[in-house]
């Protein structure tokens, strides 16, 4: 269907990829994997037409039809959300104009026995069976079921795009993109700006149409529901694996593994073959047998072991000047764009030295909140940033600010100032931008380089207050334990907006949750936060819906359904005992159920422990066991809401 031929890219003379060959099929669901800078959203670029190699080709066939989501995209902020989602149908419109004239002309010549008169014809029929295809006649019905499908409500049909957080935006694009229904789809990261719910949905979507899908994503479980071949773009080359991501990961240790070993093997017969040879050069009684061993050294091919990247991040905040006790409170603080609010009645004080962080929905407030904290928007109520307090600020778009004209060392350059322009270039070395790296222009940057290139910025001047926004979104996992850990030994205050549980674990000591228009407090880590809401991981929040009314009362906790006091009057004395017996039973049955779901939770959360190190990180029996256990807490949930209903019915 496609194929990549002897594809070489270099990067001011420094190879990205050097001779790489492949072919993409008909079906294919392929996961493209590798760290940050290797080079996967460069191949996607390659592969859609928008970027040209340095050397080989892409193959492919005039009438396919690719659809490219990128990392990082520039809305334009003109239309509503329904108008917008409707120009993935721009190509069907003019189809339809086409149709039009061609059957216009046609009727309209009358040299029916020449090519030219021929070629309208064929191409009025491939016109047409192309528009059966759209189906153009259920257009609205599409737009509708795939902008609810990706969590938007009908209430946002006809809002502007503009009131959208970064999140919704790459929602609406990759809306449009599936809408088109191209015969190849390419996403750079779908899901960094997704809930649980619209996972599951594009999974879905993905999974039930025959779309050749090559995606890059740093979610592992959306890969192996999604892809079922692996293609790891490392050290300028690849290896192409026909297996999903989990089942790479252990075939790939597999590999260099086998490797090693052969390789030590053939290193003891090189080195037994060579001690032989020098030990009997002289003997005349062993010139045959010499000889022989020479012919065997010179036969040998070397094995080689297949480089890996040991690149890695190394990062570490300056010390924070003291700022005044509680560099942030908030006292009734609201905000709303037009009849839309956001959120109101905000009530919070940060403490100097606190790390909290900011969760909740996509598109409640979180984000808008920092905004209002950095004095970047207009708000009603009270807002004090304390005395002496230097924030440093990272942007969910934060990406999307960097002048891709320049390069990266020319991004630092023109920001530092005094005695730290002398480090600049250990600085970027100390970020992976090492050796000819430092003159790569930012256009050619993945979304992780530019992440870590937008994150320099915080280190240049010291501050006190760091406000993270979705730092992680782009970054790998070795890149985000960096982050992580360096955050952690701040000895400044830090809020940080985030979904990543793992990432939050063991980093924030306060949470506040936004949701229905007001933001909650919760005292302790995210695992104390998760069990106060009964739930089992962030992306629960998106799943969720909280009451519409009276919002600022406590959400009731998932728990037995009390079992109601008095029996209902018309029944008879022998139908309230069968009664009351059936609710025992079933409260005993919700019971039983809940103590093995907390059972299996606590579990969960060691195995999830064990597979953030780097051991546990490569053991496939650890991933397979958290499968199997993730899947039975599912089947619990379902039991317990099965139980639940059955009481509501026995009542």
């Amino acid at each position: 269907m496609i194929s990549i031929e002897h594809l070489t890219v270099e990067f001011s003379a420094r190879p990205l990829f050097t001779d790489i060959s492949y072919v993409i099929n008909r079906k294919d669901r392929i996961a493209l994997t590798g760290k940050n800078g290797a080079g996967k959203s460069t191949m996607l670029k390659i592969i859609a037409g928008l970027q040209t190699p340095t050397s080989g080709a892409v193959n492919k066939p005039k009438d396919i039809t690719i659809g490219y989501l990128p990392q990082v995209m520039k809305p334009a902020d003109t239309t509503s959300l329904k108008e917008e989602a409707e120009k993935a149908f721009v190509s069907a419109s003019n189809m339809e104009e086409e149709i039009e004239r061609l059957t216009r002309d046609l009727g309209e010549r009358t040299d029916w026995e020449s090519q030219a008169y021929q070629d309208l014809i064929d191409r009025l029929s491939d016109l047409n069976e192309q528009m059966a295809l759209t189906n153009t006649g259920s257009q609205e019905a599409e737009v509708e079921k795939t902008l609810l499908g990706l969590g938007f409500e009908r209430k946002d049909f006809n809002r502007p795009t503009s009131e959208f957080s970064g999140g919704w935006r790459m929602r609406i694009e990759l809306a449009k993109l599936l809408l088109q229904r191209p015969d190849v789809l390419l996403l750079d990261e779908p899901t960094n700006h997704l809930d649980i719910e619209s996972i599951r949905w594009l999974e879905k979507f993905l999974s039930s149409n025959p779309v050749t899908v090559v995606l890059i994503s740093h979610d592992r479980a959306f890969m192996d529901n999604v892809t079922t071949r692996t293609i790891e773009i490392t050290c300028g080359t690849i290896h192409d694996y026909n297996v999903n991501y989990s089942k790479y990961v252990v075939l790939h240790q597999e590999r260099i593994a086998q490797q090693r070993r052969a390789w030590e093997n053939q290193q003891k017969l090189i080195h037994d073959t060579e001690a032989f040879i020098e030990r009997f050069r002289y003997q005349a009684t062993k010139a045959i047998q010499v000889q022989s061993r020479i012919k065997q050294l010179e036969k040998i091919v070397p094995i080689e072991i297949d480089e890996v990247d040991n690149s890695r991040l190394r990062l570490s905040f300056p010390p924070a000047p003291r700022s005044g006790d509680y560099p942030v409170i908030c006292h009734n603080v609201a905000k709303s764009y037009g009849t839309h609010l956001i959120f109101d009645h905000v009530e919070l004080t940060i403490q100097r030295g606190e790390k909290v962080a900011f969760v909740g929905k996509n598109g409640e407030g979180k984000s808008t909140l920092v905004k209002c904290i950095m004095g970047e928007i207009p708000f009603s109520g009270e807002l004090k940033v304390g005395h002496g307090v230097k924030i440093g600020y990272f942007a969910q778009n934060q990406a999307q600010l960097l002048d891709e004209h320049l390069s990266v060392f020319e991004t630092i350059d023109r920001v530092a100032v005094g005695d730290i322009r002398t480090k600049i270039r250990d600085i970027l070395g100390a970020f992976m931008f090492g050796g000819e790296a430092i003159e790569k222009p930012v256009g050619v940057l993945s979304g992780g380089e530019r992440a870590r290139l937008a994150m320099i910025k915080l280190l240049l001047e010291p501050v006190n207050l760091l406000i993270l926004d979705e730092p992680t979104n782009h970054l790998d996992l070795a890149s985000k334990d960096v982050l992580k850990e360096a955050i952690r030994k701040f000895d400044g205050t830090v809020i940080v907006v985030s979904h990543d549980r793992d990432f939050l674990d063991g980093l924030v000591g306060k949470v506040y949750e936004f949701g229905n228009h007001r933001v909650r407090e919760y005292i302790g880590g995210i695992y104390d936060f998760l069990q106060k809401k009964d739930m089992d991981s962030l992306h629960e929040l998106e799943k969720k819906t909280m009451p519409s009314a009276k919002p600022e009362t406590a959400p009731i906790p998932l728990s037995t359904p009390p079992v109601p006091s008095q029996s209902k009057p018309d029944l008879s004395f022998e139908e309230q005992k069968a009664r009351k017996a059936a609710l025992s039973k079933l409260q005993k049955r919700i019971e039983s159920i809940e103590a093995e779901i907390s059972r299996c939770e606590a579990t969960l959360r060691e195995l999830e422990a064990r597979l953030s190190t780097p051991e546990g990180s490569m053991d496939s029996t650890l991933f397979e066991q958290h499968g199997a256990l993730r899947k039975k807490v599912e089947a619990l949930n379902d039991e317990w809401l099965e139980a639940s209903e059955a009481i509501e019915n026995v009542k």
